[in-house]
C-alpha cells in the first residue's frame, strides 16, 4: 500500500472474492454472541441493501458453518505464511515452544479478521460511490465499531 494507499476493486463483486476460511477452535457460542452485536450496527449504514452489506449481515453465520464443515485437509493450504506467524509468536520472550497447530489456528483467525474488516471497509467505499478501497475506508471501518478499538 505505497503511494496513494489504494487498492483497486476486483471486477467481480465482493461475493465472488470471498475467502473460504474457518478454524477448528470452538468459537460457536462466542461467535453467535458477537453476531448479534455486529448485526445491530448494520442498520446504521446507508448501503443497507448492498451486496456487501448483506454479506456482512450473514458473515458470522457463514463462518460458523464453515468451521463446522472443516476437514483435516482444509488446514493444509494456508493463505498466510505459517513461518512468518511462528516468527511473530517467537518474539514473545515467554514463548518457548510452539505446537504445529498454533500457527495454523492463528492463520485462520487472521484470515477471518482480515475478511471482516475488508467487508466493512468495502461498505464504506460503496457508500462513497467509489470502486477503489482506500486506506481511509479501512480506518473508518475500524473506528465505526467498538470491537476494533484495540487497533486505534
Amino acid at each position: 500500500m505505497r503511494g496513494s494507499g489504494a487498492l483497486t476493486a476486483p471486477k467481480t463483486s465482493p461475493k465472488h472474492c470471498e475467502l473460504s476460511i474457518g478454524t477448528s477452535v470452538r468459537t460457536h457460542t462466542a461467535a453467535h454472541d458477537m453476531t448479534d452485536n455486529f448485526n445491530s450496527h448494520s442498520n446504521e449504514t446507508n448501503a443497507a441493501n448492498s451486496e456487501a452489506q448483506q454479506m456482512l449481515d450473514t458473515f458470522w453465520h457463514r463462518e460458523i458453518d464453515n468451521i463446522k464443515n472443516l476437514g483435516q485437509n482444509d488446514f493444509k493450504n494456508q493463505e498466510l505464511p505459517l513461518a512468518r506467524i511462528k516468527k511473530i509468536m517467537k518474539l514473545d520472550d515467554d514463548v518457548k515452544m510452539i505446537s504445529a497447530e498454533a500457527p495454523v489456528l492463528f492463520a485462520k483467525a487472521a484470515e477471518i479478521f482480515i475478511t471482516e474488516i475488508s467487508l466493512r471497509a468495502w461498505i464504506h467505499t460503496e457508500d462513497n460511490k467509489r470502486r477503489t478501497l482506500q486506506r481511509n475506508d479501512i480506518a473508518m471501518a475500524i473506528t465505526k465499531y467498538d470491537q476494533f478499538d484495540f487497533l486505534i
